[in-house]
């Protein structure tokens, strides 16, 4: 073969890097900006220390530090494509694959890169810290170990020992990638050169017990937290809810398949052998399509997770319109958590109670096979902007035991701390912050509120909060429920407070609770005694007191639109009736769906989590 065709596998492999870059730049900046989001490292003595808790912890403590950089999701894309080109070079060294045949590489990275972007809403739920990186520096290790082992003397004893040893150092820092380094060194070594058939056994069974016996001495000396149900695969993501999710460790398997298969040929006179040109193009067109078609097909692709991932983003800017630009070009049934994001937006605006009706509703379950509760969603930022702060509060504490402390928690529980008026406790977040890479300007702004309540409560972002505060103090189960809870809560509650009081008013139109409506309207009226009414509050009055004509709306003045719109619904329901509500929406939809009357009629037991 051509010798510079030699060179033609690398420059496919850095190609395709390149384009894995730029897909995930493109396609996945919300989700990597959240993955930084929900990371937090701190640059401390007492932070790694807390890392060590278990093996593995060297991965932790680096991925937590890189995740940071996704913050500007381009240059943490960067970071990890060089770290890919690394664990490429590194592959080919350790395993000493032909450098035309290094585009088998591809396989390994790619199912990294899967690993990364088909978790979807499992971003919520991991408890491996530094995921996005753990992967990738666990192999980088594990593949620069083996070609140390590679390098050595060929003296089984040499040989032998450092497998060892090198299980003793590694498996405390890399965990099941230290195990997985020492494995291959016990395959490769029967390619060796001048040794025995016996002493390559000797090597192989030194491996093979110090995998066995080096996370059982951990175990019991060293690292106490550490179930030893899983002391053999620290270091890896734990897909458990419920239930355990075995198919998202298929990247973990397929890619543990490739390298033992690799070093079991490594070496063989009868492996990588030179082909002639059409087959060999031929040979890297199919590899290069099957892997091509593999990221493609196995990438975690859904409308309704990036858009509320666009959306939480646009929510932490306070960027109103951004959000009601995302639910304005839905292209699918919304979830839950959009159209609460769309309400909120709406109703900061000023908005909801002309135009809640006039986006897609909808209640699709998510894209996922895991439970989820829209509590680690966005239930944290809704409780706090509708001013339940100690609800917000309360999740973040239990979130952040759960799954780790990130600086998304860090945020909201600083925010409610200084609405709260505890000042002491702020300050205790806001220094956490402050030694964080990307948010120590975030913090650095709110310090100044700290035993100021004067400039707090004037301030655009605080003030709306501080109008929705509820005057009971409570704090008790929402059955992490939070639209169900928080729509109750605030239908059932009186205010003065124009704001809040609005607020109570949606509540009751969510609630679809007549009895509970009029007293909120009439004070709605009360509160606003100048300007239009909105809408849709008109749409429920006229409804309800054509429904159950308990209240004389006669007199109340109501649009011309909103009497003619409900005349023309109940006559088309006449001319449906007999239908099912199934065949009657998409009859209804194209002219009442903008209207209460619609929502009221034909939108019923949404599913909600």
């Amino acid at each position: 073969m051509n010798k510079r065709l030699n060179w033609l596998a690398p420059l496919l492999v850095l190609v395709a890097i390149i384009a894995a870059g730029i897909g995930l730049v493109h396609f996945e900046s919300e989700y990597l900006w959240k993955a930084q989001e929900l990371n937090l490292f701190l640059p401390t003595a007492l932070f790694l220390k807390q890392q060590m808790v278990t093996s593995g912890w060297l991965l932790t403590w680096m991925g937590t530090w890189l995740t940071e950089f996704f913050y500007h999701p381009a240059v943490g894309v960067v970071m990890l494509c060089a770290l890919w080109a690394l664990l490429a070079l590194l592959i080919v060294k350790a395993l000493r694959i032909p450098m035309r045949w290094a585009t088998l590489t591809l396989v390994p990275l790619a199912m990294i890169l899967l690993s990364d972007v088909d978790l979807g809403y499992w971003i919520y739920y991991l408890k491996l810290r530094g995921h996005f990186f753990a992967f990738t520096l666990g192999l980088i290790i594990c593949m620069g170990a083996v070609w140390l082992f590679r390098l050595l003397p060929a003296r089984w004893w040499v040989r032998a020992l450092f497998a060892v040893v090198s299980t003793a150092v590694l498996y405390p820092l890399i965990g099941f990638y230290g195990l997985m380094a020492t494995l291959l060194m016990g395959i490769t070594v029967w390619h060796a050169q001048g040794m025995t058939v016996s002493r390559r056994l000797t090597v192989s069974l030194a491996a093979l017990l110090a995998i066995i016996v080096v996370p059982l001495v951990c175990y019991r000396y060293v690292f106490h937290e550490t179930n030893i149900s899983n002391i053999f695969l620290t270091g890896l993501p734990l897909f458990r809810i419920v239930e355990q999710y075995t198919a998202y460790y298929l990247p973990y398997g397929v890619a543990v398949l490739w390298l033992v298969g690799s070093a079991a040929l490594s070496g063989s006179k009868r492996s990588f052998k030179p082909l002639k040109a059409p087959l060999y193009f031929l040979a890297q067109t199919v590899l290069l399509a099957g892997v091509g078609y593999a990221v493609v097909h196995f990438w975690y692709r859904d409308d309704n997770f990036h858009r509320e991932l666009r959306m939480q983003q646009c929510l932490e800017q306070e960027d109103w319109e951004g959000i009601l630009s995302e639910a304005r070009t839905l292209e699918d049934e919304p979830t839950r958590a959009i159209v609460m994001m769309k309400n909120l937006a709406l109703f900061r605006l000023g908005r909801q109670g002309d135009e809640m009706y006039h986006y897609r509703t909808g209640a699709k379950a998510s894209a996922t096979p895991i439970p989820l509760h829209m509590t680690q969603i966005v239930g944290r930022s809704i409780y706090y902007n509708y001013g339940q702060v100690n609800f917000c509060y309360r999740w973040c504490l239990e979130d952040g035991v759960e799954f780790g402390w990130r600086a998304e928690y860090l945020k909201y529980l600083t925010r409610c701390a200084l609405v709260n008026g505890e000042y002491a406790v702020a300050r205790k977040y806001i220094d956490l912050l402050k030694m964080t890479r990307y948010h120590r300007q975030w913090a650095a702004q709110q310090e100044r509120f700290l035993n100021d309540e004067k400039a707090l409560r004037a301030d655009k972002a605080y003030a709306p909060v501080f109008h929705m505060l509820i005057p009971e103090d409570q704090l008790n189960s929402d059955n992490a429920l939070v639209e169900h809870f928080l729509m109750n809560k605030l239908a059932f509650t009186r205010a003065e407070d124009p704001l809040l009081q609005e607020a109570c008013l949606l509540g009751a139109l969510w609630t679809k609770d007549i009895q509970n409506f009029w007293p909120q309207f009439f004070e709605y009226a009360r509160l606003h005694p100048t300007g239009h009414m909105p809408k849709h509050y008109q749409e429920a009055a006229y409804l309800y007191g054509n429904l159950e004509h308990e209240v004389d709306i006669s007199a109340m003045p109501f649009d011309k639109d909103v009497v003619d719109n409900f005349q023309q619904f109940m006559a088309l329901a006449q001319q449906c009736a007999g239908m099912s509500e199934e065949r009657m929406r998409p009859i209804f939809y194209p002219r009442f769906g903008r209207t209460f009357y619609y929502e009221y009629f034909l939108v019923r037991n949404q599913k909600l989590y």
